[in-house]
């Protein structure tokens, strides 16, 4: 579940970031949203939070706490990257690693792209 101030802007974002995915639940009203990848396996839900405060990455003890972050496999990283930024993610100031590309989505949760020769060199 990733709060948001609208859980359907959110979803739609993530919807234009993961090909293929779909709408699978989203009878609740327009405050939740539930999406899943076409193979019906583990998907993500949204729901709209009025009083939202984005995490801070990297995280400080004094501001708001990324309450998870997802990781996404790519296929080439630089494309994806962009492709991302272009459908309204910002690069993170702070990058940890040189094969992984940390994000915050519009509102500002971190996500991760990475390449599958990343985790192996891990």
């Amino acid at each position: 579940m990733l709060d948001a101030p609208n859980a359907r802007e959110l979803a739609d974002f993530y919807l234009r970031l993961l090909p293929g995915w779909g709408v699978w639940r989203d009878e609740d009203g327009p405050d939740w949203v539930h999406i899943r990848p076409p193979d019906g396996g583990t998907g993500l839900s949204f729901q709209s939070e009025p009083v939202f405060v984005p995490p801070v990455w990297p995280s400080r003890p004094d501001r708001q706490q990324m309450m998870t972050h997802l990781d996404i496999e790519v296929d080439d990283l630089e494309r994806e990257t962009a492709r991302a930024v272009a459908e309204g993610a910002r690069l993170a100031g702070f990058q940890p690693q040189a094969h992984v590309r940390v994000l915050l989505d519009p509102v500002g949760h971190p996500f991760c792209l990475y390449t599958e020769t990343a985790q192996e060199s891990q």
